[in-house]
């Protein structure tokens, strides 16, 4: 089998990323962003999901983190859907509760083609060291709409911000795992194409 990996770099006046993405690796993750709270999430999304993961962004951290976390994330969807192809013979939809601790986070996907987003997550805590919990819907949504997927992620219970958060990235990363997973050698639709 062809590993599936994807290499892009983007760069505008506010960030600068770079993302290395290979579907079928082992769980390497590193990130480096200018934001430790948010690396921490990235690391787990490639841990979790089984994923060699390589992250490096540089960015205007001095007027908000708002532009480096949503530049990554269009950066990650884009590699991602790169990395996939045709995605023939993906198994396509996948869902994922994951407990941790005290919080319990639902995520449910489908390599669609279609990029939604459905969010409802209580982030909890105003802030988590230097990253604004706020900002997780819109990596998410850049994630989805980049990658073309559409993507529910939901809290059914939690009261810490942490726990709740990276519920969510390790949900995503469970649910990403199975989705990509080769089962057959077709397109997953009656369509013919994803």
């Amino acid at each position: 089998m062809t590993v599936r990996r994807a290499t892009q770099r983007r760069e505008t006046k506010e960030t600068t990323v770079e993302i290395t993405l290979v579907i079928d690796g082992g769980g390497d993750a590193r990130a480096s962003t200018g934001i430790p709270f948010f690396d921490h999430m990235l690391e787990q999304l490639g841990k979790h999901g089984g994923f060699d993961l390589a992250v490096e962004a540089t960015g205007d951290l001095e007027v908000d983190t708002h532009h480096t976390v949503e530049d990554v994330g269009i950066v990650l969807g884009s590699v991602l859907k790169s990395a996939l192809g045709d995605k023939a013979g993906v198994r396509r939809f996948a869902d994922a509760l994951v407990p941790l601790d005290e919080a319990l986070v639902q995520v449910a996907l489908d390599l669609s083609g279609r990029p939604f987003v459905v969010y409802e997550v209580d982030p909890v805590a105003e802030w988590i060291g230097t990253f604004d919990p706020q900002l997780c819907e819109e990596f998410w949504r850049a994630v989805a709409f980049a990658a073309g997927i559409t993507l529910h992620i939901r809290s059914l219970a939690g009261v810490n911000g942490h726990h709740v958060i990276e519920a969510s990235f390790k949900g995503v990363a469970r649910a990403l795992r199975d989705a990509v997973r080769i089962e057959g050698t077709a397109v997953p639709s009656t369509k013919g194409s994803l």
